[in-house]
């Protein structure tokens, strides 16, 4: 199995990926984690794929599970710090933007479908897709996330 990337147990970075699984709980109410489990190592080790963004002007990654990086052929050097508008082709940012437009309107959606670009230029197609705003306790947004079966 693929080790956590040292860079996820950074104190400030195991704070930005619980607040993916706190938010998912929280706009969802359902849970990513099981009670009393580690939340970097259950959401690295998820069987879905996870991604998660911050919200500066061009959003970049700042997390992807081992099923994620899988999925776009990355590293996880390769990916994190990646701008997320590159998960998609040209064509296709005009429709995710739209859709992330959607996500912060309502705070999540759970049927979101699209194609997205490995690393390495392929294309794989996403269906049924989570998307949600990562939120703190006082309701400040953080980023988005994304879940996804591959």
């Amino acid at each position: 199995m693929q080790a956590i990337p040292p860079e996820y147990r950074a104190t400030e970075t195991v704070g930005r990926i619980a607040l993916i699984a706190e938010s998912f709980e929280r706009l969802l109410g359902r849970s990513l984690v099981n009670a009393g489990q580690d939340v970097v190592s259950a959401l690295w080790q998820a069987p879905l794929a996870i991604v998660a963004h911050g919200t500066e002007s061009d959003p970049r990654f700042f997390f992807a599970n081992r099923v994620a990086l899988a999925a776009f052929k990355a590293t996880p050097g390769q990916f994190i710090g990646m701008p997320s508008r590159l998960s998609a082709e040209a064509p296709q940012r005009e429709e995710r933007q739209a859709l992330l437009d959607r996500v912060s309107l309502r705070g999540f959606i759970d049927d979101y479908a699209g194609v997205r670009v490995t690393l390495t230029g392929e294309h794989f197609h996403i269906e049924n897709a989570t998307v949600w705003n990562l939120l703190d306790e006082a309701g400040m947004r953080h980023g988005q996330a994304a879940a996804f079966a591959v």
